[in-house]
């Protein structure tokens, strides 16, 4: 899953995962040298890190239902339906001995800067998981061509593989197995990495020498996630309050956005990742290797070629993974303002996220977040203020009664923008036009609540 906040997928899929069919409750035998062969198969695949623990996770069952106990899942009831299934891989998969835990890198460099988008505040900002294509096709395929090199090497090996579609703990494991420590905004952290990577896991039946666990303490008295969450969800060491972070309440939540929160999510139209760009570790963020995680990659294809990016300066090349494809032009949904956002019918919406993880909210859902985002803009003078509120307005009575009641409130906010930016620009007989000072600006943009866009540490392109 896309190592962010967020506890979950937007939705909670079926259980349908590959898997082998055979029972699980015998090991095959394996020499000594599987482990390292399977971890070297794993970064040929494409994965950046490969790590192997144990079936075990009681360690964490406590945590987990005091974080259900206090309603931290929200409305994300598939939380709990599941119930010990999370902690206890052999409920969910029987005969399992040891989880293989992988990760994928998919923070992009060549994208645009996401502090600066981040201070735009007529721009739509989306979480950078989601600038290219959706992971789930391609981390599947990857764990299902590493299942398949090792069930050609052990006979009777069964697995199942997970890619954030089951009652998985993933961030758990991934620390079980020494992919790096579980963070104060609770995302697994590596400190030569940072934390933007998917993880992924095999539930194996193979008796696996199991990695050392990483260090449970690696943030020190660090507490700039804390301290700079926009709504402060993170209420507690690696503690997440859903109900107030912006990746649950622009993608996983469904209902009305409580009107105390709605300001402060400023231009995030779709995830956040606040937490992540603030986090000191980021500083050592790799660069993806997967052409269809780049914000470009949208209409493509995932295919496999040693072709590099078209997008990279010949000072600049990506490494030949064999999992580079040619570049083509996508939706640049790291530049995209919000207007422009707004007039995609529901027949754009579908045509230009194909293939995006962002589709699976639907239109409805996309509208509500750009119409919360175009009421938090602050920057504009009076005529875009005005176009921003006739193009809201166009919506209205149209979509459905959350979208409408959405817009109401982004009219309103921006209405009343409208009415005191009026009171400095007009023109009395014998006066030239009178312009708005800097502290009658600061006035009025004191009426609505401020903008959040924190100082944030932005990773390096490397060469």
């Amino acid at each position: 899953m896309p190592n962010t906040p967020q506890q979950t997928p937007s939705q909670s899929p079926p259980l349908e995962e590959a898997s082998a069919t055979a029972d699980k409750t015998v090991s095959p035998p394996i020499d000594e040298s599987l482990a390292s062969r399977i971890k070297a198969w794993g970064i040929a695949l494409g994965f950046a890190d490969v790590g192997i623990t144990h079936a075990d996770l009681s360690e964490y069952e406590a945590n987990y239902f005091n974080w259900i106990g206090q309603d931290f899942h929200g409305d994300m009831e598939y939380m709990v339906r599941h119930g010990t299934k999370r902690t206890r891989p052999n409920l969910l998969e029987p005969g399992t001995q040891s989880i293989i835990s992988v990760r994928m890198n998919y923070f992009d460099t060549q994208s645009s800067s996401a502090i600066e988008q981040l201070h735009q505040d007529q721009q739509g900002y989306v979480s950078r998981y989601a600038l290219g294509k959706d992971y789930h096709k391609l981390l599947r395929k990857r764990l299902q061509q590493l299942a398949e090199k090792i069930a050609d090497e052990v006979e009777g090996f069964q697995y199942r593989a997970f890619t954030d579609s089951a009652p998985v703990l993933e961030r758990p494991i991934a620390q079980q197995a020494g992919l790096g420590f579980i963070g104060k905004n609770s995302l697994i952290i590596h400190p030569r990495a940072g934390s933007w990577f998917f993880l992924g896991e095999l539930y194996t039946n193979l008796a696996l020498p199991a990695d050392v666990p990483f260090s449970k303490q690696g943030c020190g008295p660090c507490t700039a996630c804390l301290d700079e969450c926009p709504t402060q969800a993170i209420v507690d060491n690696q503690v997440v309050d859903a109900r107030r972070c912006i990746s649950y309440l622009t993608i996983e939540y469904k209902g009305s956005i409580p009107e105390d929160l709605r300001a402060l999510i400023g231009n995030r139209i779709y995830g956040c990742d606040d937490c992540q760009l603030v986090c000191p570790w980021n500083k050592f963020t790799e660069d993806t290797l997967e052409v269809a995680f780049r914000v470009d990659s949208q209409a493509m294809p995932l295919i496999n070629t040693l072709q590099n990016s078209t997008q990279v300066s010949a000072s600049t090349k990506i490494k030949k993974t064999g999992h580079q494809a040619k570049h083509k032009s996508g939706n640049q949904l790291d530049q995209q303002s919000l207007l422009s956002l707004w007039h995609w019918t529901e027949a754009d919406f579908l045509k230009k996220l194909e293939g995006s993880p962002i589709r699976r909210i639907g239109y409805a859902q996309w509208c509500r977040n750009l119409a919360v985002s175009i009421g938090n803009v602050h920057s504009a003078d009076g005529e875009t203020l005005m176009q921003l509120i006739s193009a809201l307005q166009s919506k209205q009575n149209v979509i459905n009664d959350l979208v409408d009641e959405h817009i109401i409130w982004a009219v309103n906010r921006l209405q009343i923008q409208l009415d005191s930016a009026e009171k400095f620009e007009t023109t009395r007989p014998g006066q030239t036009e009178q312009t708005e000072t800097n502290a009658s600006k600061k006035t009025r943009l004191n009426t609505l609540k401020p903008f959040i866009a924190p100082k944030y540490y932005q990773p390096k392109n490397k060469s």
